[in-house]
């Protein structure tokens, strides 16, 4: 069995203005969906914010204000978003602080929140590989040699859900060669 069969899952990441999901906007979220037979789609968009993004955080994932500010707003990249991934188990490495975002975001915008299933690349992969001495996206991308190209930027949602798929695809193989009757 291959690791998406078990899916449909979609891989997401946000890039935020800060740490606070209720006092903080998202100003980028990019996603990839892989179908149970494999088939994947991508999704990636800023999001205006509405207001000023602090300097300290353009220096993490290198988004200004003069890249966001012709971005349509969260009502409709939120919109957008869950028509992509419905019917998904939903997808992030560190999940509480993404779906934090997302269902602060869904919820001041009046849009239905994510009810479905969500799965935390984090927490399975400290179950399928423990004693990692870092769990942190940009540690994994070294330790497990992560494909990248020159046009991925770390702390960009594109490029972090490109790693995150590959850690899910890492994480999930390995649950299934140990799962009993799975050879």
């Amino acid at each position: 069995m291959k690791y998406f069969e078990l899916g449909p899952f979609t891989v997401f990441d946000v890039e935020t203005t800060g740490m606070s999901p209720e006092r903080d906007r998202i100003i980028q979220i990019g996603a990839v969906r892989i179908d149970r037979d494999g088939y994947m789609s991508r999704f990636n968009s800023f999001v205006n914010p509405g207001r000023a993004i602090p300097p300290a955080l353009i220096s993490v994932h290198h988004i200004t204000d003069e890249m966001v500010s012709a971005a349509p707003n969260f009502s409709r990249v939120g919109r957008e978003f869950l028509e992509f991934a419905d019917g998904s188990t939903l997808v992030a490495h560190n999940a509480r602080f993404d779906l934090g975002f997302l269902q602060e975001s869904l919820a001041r915008t009046g849009l239905p929140l994510w009810k479905g299933r969500t799965l935390d690349t984090l927490r399975l992969l400290k179950t399928t590989h423990p004693g990692l001495p870092s769990y942190k996206l940009q540690s994994l991308r070294a330790v497990f040699q992560l494909d990248s190209d020159e046009s991925m930027q770390a702390h960009r949602a594109d490029a972090d859900v490109e790693w995150t798929l590959q850690i899910l695809e890492i994480a999930l193989t390995r649950a299934l060669k140990s799962s009993p009757g799975e050879q």
